[in-house]
């Protein structure tokens, strides 16, 4: 039997065991965009590799441009403050997933960072 209505907890059985995230749907959808639209213009390097990102590579490449939330909607972070948001490569966003991860504790405040995975592959020569 085929489902007809897509997206309703009702008829479709993945939907009804997905949460729904809040940064995919209403008004917060599109103060997300907003953000997102922002970051792509205003960052050029990857918040979690270190490496520059190009922004002219569309999807499916891997190395194509994202937007990264620094602590995961999840995890409890902010779906749309731009603090929280970060420019990424769609590799290094999938390996990230939704960790954080903690600097060493020092008599320093606790700095977030997301620079400690290494790049596994070399996407560069990747072609779609």
């Amino acid at each position: 039997m085929a489902i007809l209505v897509f997206g309703t907890k009702e008829r479709d059985p993945v939907m009804a065991t997905r949460k729904i995230r809040i940064d995919h749907q209403g008004s917060t959808r599109g103060a997300f965009e907003k953000a997102k639209a922002r970051i792509l213009k205003t960052q050029t390097v990857c918040g979690i590799c270190g490496k520059p990102v190009d922004k002219t590579i569309k999807w499916p490449n891997p190395m194509c441009p994202t937007v990264d939330h620094v602590i995961p909607v999840s995890r409890g972070g902010h779906p749309f403050d731009i603090e929280n948001l970060q420019l990424a490569h769609f590799c290094c966003n999938r390996a990230k997933s939704n960790d954080i991860i903690h600097s060493k504790k020092t008599n320093k405040p606790e700095v977030l960072t997301n620079r400690n995975l290494p790049q596994s592959l070399d996407w560069s020569k990747y072609r779609e």
